[in-house]
């Protein structure tokens, strides 16, 4: 029987044959004497009776002496960043191999934790992603059929992770979202003022499973990547460097936990760039997924769905003040222009529109789907072209932007006849010349995503849930016993519920997206807060307090120039940098 492509493209698992050759070097610690041959064997492993492994060495040894000079040899140990810098026996499934990025985890870390007049007291701060907010709304509104705001979620959170589980603090990420934002801008025109090695276009950076892709398989990308800091990142250096100073707590005396729509955020908090090495910490200790804090909820038997006190009434936050020892209430839920993945596209496109003296035109076409669209600046005065964008989700159409990229900058992104056909579609597109302004333009910025739909259809968020009137029928429509088929339906009430449509069902994607622009249009044009110019000055406060520049009254936007050490430690701080990532196997040369 054959499948559609469409069904077989889409029922892919992410398990891929193994790696044939594993990066992690051997320690050769016994190397062989003058004049004996490096391929001739100088030891042997010995197995006792308990599986331990001994070397023994048979250079100048007989029956009485070889037992005093058997060595026994350590476990091998392969560690994450070992894993990730593997050729790839798997890919986002590489979150089962990190026993220390896990609920239990938390759990277990939380049950240790000293006293806190201990100290040993570790301070458990959680942050959330809105986007974690966002699933969990949406599955709480689909099982209740009453619409749930982000702010009653944040609440019913902050009370489950304060009261059930002990953390001290609770923040949502949309503030550390707005730095890193501000952050973006300032790097991209870094970039256009041809600053440092980076180079146009600037792609997002923000997404973990774009840089890992980018890394391990098109280094040539590496000099277009944004350098700027996820939100995750920035909210680790947000509680560590600068709440953290606040408190009067040191780094590692901080257990900081972050819930995120995604699995491979766990990676990007385990790369050795956001390591302390003075106070041998990280910016993020743990990272759970949505699902992930959902089960924490079940297994304590917390009902998202049961309202708590204040839940609706929002806090007014601290936003700035002369005593920098005050500790600030941050901002919650802060809404920006553009797409519930961050609006790193769109903030672009505000902040060019703001510099221009001349008003601009906007336009925006999608390619094959919503998931790819080009957005163009033009002068309305001149017709030219100030300003070509894209958003591109998903890999399909990540591998494409790749190829358009490499073609429009002449880098070089394909191997053997690919590589040789996309120069001639180079050479082709230099001498023919066709298509218009926009067509001859490259993209100034890409906003890129590994997931179709962007983050709020992340791999680690809820899946949808089937109700009870669907329990008959399956996924293709076809009546089904799911008894019969070995499958457990629960049954009473709103918990009379199956499994619902697989991870990335578009439908399931609108209704998060929904619960994200609560009582706004889907995405809304333009969400504004009267707050924002607050927040920034909250902003440069962070910046102010952590860069510690000469002349800090000088400091009135986040675009002013500071002192070169203190840049140094902007860029140490709120950047980060990449690497590529190769393998020196050679199929051809691997036995079997």
């Amino acid at each position: 029987m054959t499948f559609s492509g469409a069904l077989t493209l889409t029922d892919l698992n992410d398990f891929i044959t193994p790696s044939q050759a594993c990066i992690k070097p051997v320690e050769v610690l016994s190397p062989p004497e003058d004049g004996k041959q490096s391929g001739s064997a100088f030891t042997e492993i010995k197995i006792d009776s308990a599986g331990s492994y001994y070397e023994v060495s048979s250079l100048n040894q007989d029956a009485s002496s070889s037992k005093g000079a058997e060595r026994k040899l350590q476990q091998a140990q392969i560690s994450l960043n070992d894993c990730l810098a593997c050729s790839g026996c798997i890919t986002s499934a590489e979150s089962v191999l990190i026993t220390l990025q896990s609920h239990i985890e938390v759990l277990n870390v939380l049950s240790t934790n000293p006293p806190p007049s201990s100290p040993d007291y570790r301070f458990p701060v959680i942050s959330i992603a809105p986007q974690s907010l966002a699933s969990l709304a949406a599955t709480v509104s689909s099982t209740s059929r009453f619409p749930i705001s982000l702010l009653q979620i944040l609440r019913r959170v902050q009370v489950f992770c304060t009261g059930v589980l002990g953390f001290e603090r609770v923040y949502d990420t949309s503030f550390a979202r707005h730095i890193a934002l501000l952050e973006h801008t300032r790097e991209f025109w870094e970039r256009k003022r041809d600053e440092g090695e980076a180079r146009l276009p600037m792609l997002a950076s923000a997404c973990p499973g774009w840089v890992c892709y980018a890394e391990k398989t098109h280094a040539e990308m590496l000099p277009f990547i944004a350098r700027g800091k996820s939100p995750q990142q920035v909210m680790g250096t947000l509680i560590k460097s600068w709440l953290g100073g606040i408190w009067g707590k040191r780094p590692d005396q901080i257990y900081h936990v972050a819930v995120m729509p995604c699995y491979d955020k766990k990676l990007e908090a385990s790369r050795q760039d956001f390591y302390d090495e003075i106070h041998s910490t990280r910016d993020v200790d743990c990272v759970i997924t949505t699902g992930e804090l959902e089960l924490l909820m079940r297994e304590k038997g917390w009902d998202l769905s049961v309202p708590v006190e204040n839940e609706t009434t929002p806090r007014h936050p601290t936003l700035s003040g002369s005593d920098s020892r005050q500790e600030p209430v941050l901002p919650e839920l802060i809404q920006h222009p553009g797409t519930s993945s961050g609006s790193y596209l769109h903030t672009l496109i505000s902040a060019v529109t703001r510099m221009l003296p001349d008003p601009l035109e906007t336009s925006v076409r999608a390619i094959r789907s919503s998931d790819y669209e080009e957005y163009v600046l033009r002068n309305q005065r001149t017709g030219e072209v100030v300003f070509k964008g894209a958003k591109c989700y998903g890999f399909r159409n990540l591998q494409n932007v790749v190829r358009k990229v490499g073609k429009e900058t002449g880098v070089q992104i394909g191997r053997g006849a690919a590589g040789r056909i996309a120069g001639a579609v180079r050479a082709r597109t230099r001498k023919i010349g066709a298509g218009g302004e926009t067509e001859l333009k490259g993209y100034d910025y890409v906003e890129v995503m590994a997931c179709p739909g962007g983050c709020v259809s992340g791999g680690g968020q809820l899946r949808p849930i089937a109700q009870a009137s669907q329990r008959q029928v399956d996924e293709e429509g076809y009546p089904r016993n799911w008894g019969d088929s070995g499958v457990r339906v629960e049954s009473g009430g709103p918990q009379d519920t199956i499994a619902g449509p697989k991870w990335g069902n578009k439908e399931w994607t609108k209704e998060v997206e929904k619960a994200y622009w609560h009582d706004l249009p889907t995405p809304p044009p333009s969400p504004t807060s009267d707050l924002l110019p607050e927040v920034d000055q909250l902003a440069i406060r962070v910046k102010v307090e952590l860069c510690r520049p000469q002349d800090s009254a000088s400091q009135t936007d986040w675009s002013s120039p500071m002192d070169a050490e203190a840049e140094r430690r902007r860029r140490e701080l709120l950047r980060t940098r990449y690497r590529a990532v190769e393998s020196d196997t050679v199929g051809l040369t691997v036995k079997w």
